[in-house]
């Protein structure tokens, strides 16, 4: 039943024992009456919000902290964190508006608004993929899962640097002391292929320095075993080393277990080791940037393809030389921790590579040789008797 208080239609009806009754959002009585059916068959399907359910008419901003909460318990912390910050892009563009009024072009304007600041079609899916999941606890993703379509995405796993790539960031990392923290997270993804959640998550505790051992915890994983642990070489060992100098200015006495290897900014120059870097992306984007520029000045060249160059390419350049050295699967997966099957196969097909490289550099000798002027061939040999005459 249609009523029309204060000039906006309202609908009243059952369906199944349960009473909807909803504002329509129009003075066109046309317009109310299709929204009305539009309703009825929700109703009908079972795909509108319940009687009493009031999540699907709160404001974005709070539903998406209430969901948040809720998945809290479910989740590793590490999958907590990128939630949240997913959220948050999410939260700053449909911030107080109910998550009934979020339609199939407020989505689109906002994957729009999104690629416009620069982010990847992965990125964009990613923070869509959240907003489905919170529209789908509201039970309104149904009626507007059809004119939603994520953006196209590559298949590729990843890419190794190059020497040279490899050569132009180390020394231009070094350059600026605003660029520390993304040179020495470098420098051990670079020896360890651990990933940046791995290295952030590192406490002094994990290192032993009288073994020259690294321990990855379970927390700083997305694998199911607890610990792996990994030798230091010496670029690693470096690294720690100046990091470890570095922890002895936070806090009189010595370095404690308990402290993060990569401690929280707090200020310009102040750290709380107690907690964990949120991260280095700034510094990593402005030194991809300045190497990818190069120094007409100087006489550095540009070089591009770092723009786009990963962090994560970090642990794809280890595993990869890795593959090309004949290591074993197993090696691999020991060191890198998880690896997808998909991921095996790529290293895979490098290896085979490899080997085909290393058997293209043989000497090439000719199909079909000439005939040796000194020894002889069999096919024609006979028995000879003990006097040296052939038999016959």
């Amino acid at each position: 039943m249609l009523k029309l208080r204060a000039g906006t239609y309202h609908t009243d009806f059952m369906v199944n024992g349960q009473r909807v009754r909803q504002t329509l959002e129009t003075s066109d009585w046309r317009e109310a009456t299709q929204r009305e059916r539009e309703l009825v068959k929700e109703a009908t399907e079972g795909i509108l919000p319940a009687k009493g359910q009031d999540f699907a008419r709160k404001p974005f901003r709070e539903a998406a902290d209430k969901y948040i909460e809720e998945i809290t318990p479910r989740l590793r912390p590490l999958s907590v964190r990128s939630e949240k910050e997913r959220a948050r892009r999410l939260i700053d563009y449909f911030d107080k508006l109910p998550l009934i009024k979020i339609s199939p072009d407020s989505i689109r304007e906002f994957v729009t608004h999104r690629k416009g600041q620069g982010m990847s079609n992965r990125t964009v899916n990613m923070e869509c993929g959240l907003l489905r999941r919170i529209l789908k606890r509201a039970k309104l993703w149904r009626r507007i899962a059809d004119d939603f379509k994520p953006l196209p995405q590559t298949d590729e796993i990843g890419r190794a640097m190059t020497p040279e790539e490899e050569a132009r960031l180390t020394a231009l990392a070094r350059t600026r002391p605003e660029w520390r923290n993304a040179r020495l997270a470098f420098e051990l993804a670079r020896n360890t292929a651990m990933r940046s959640a791995e290295i952030r998550n590192l406490r002094w505790s994990n290192i032993n320095l009288i073994d020259q051992t690294l321990t990855i915890r379970r927390a700083g994983t997305k694998t199911n075993s607890s610990v792996r642990m990994l030798p230091l070489n010496h670029g690693a060992q470096q690294a720690i080393l100046e990091l470890r100098e570095r922890s002895k200015g936070f806090a009189a006495g010595d370095v404690s277990p308990d402290w993060y290897i990569f401690p929280r900014r707090t200020g310009l120059t102040k750290r709380d080791p107690t907690k964990p870097l949120s991260g280095w992306r700034t510094a990593w984007r402005a030194l991809r940037a300045a190497a990818a520029q190069g120094d007409k000045v100087k006489g550095i060249p540009a070089m591009p393809s770092l723009l786009k160059l990963r962090f994560h390419d970090l642990r794809h350049t280890v595993i990869s030389e890795l593959a090309e050295g004949q290591t074993s699967d197993q090696t691999i997966m020991s060191i890198a921790g998880h690896v997808s099957p998909r991921m095996l196969a790529h290293y895979s097909h490098i290896r085979m590579e490899a080997k085909r490289r290393a058997l293209d550099s043989l000497p090439s000798k000719p199909l079909n040789p000439a005939p040796a002027t000194q020894g002889y061939g069999t096919n024609h040999v006979t028995n000879r008797d003990s006097r040296g005459q052939a038999k016959m």
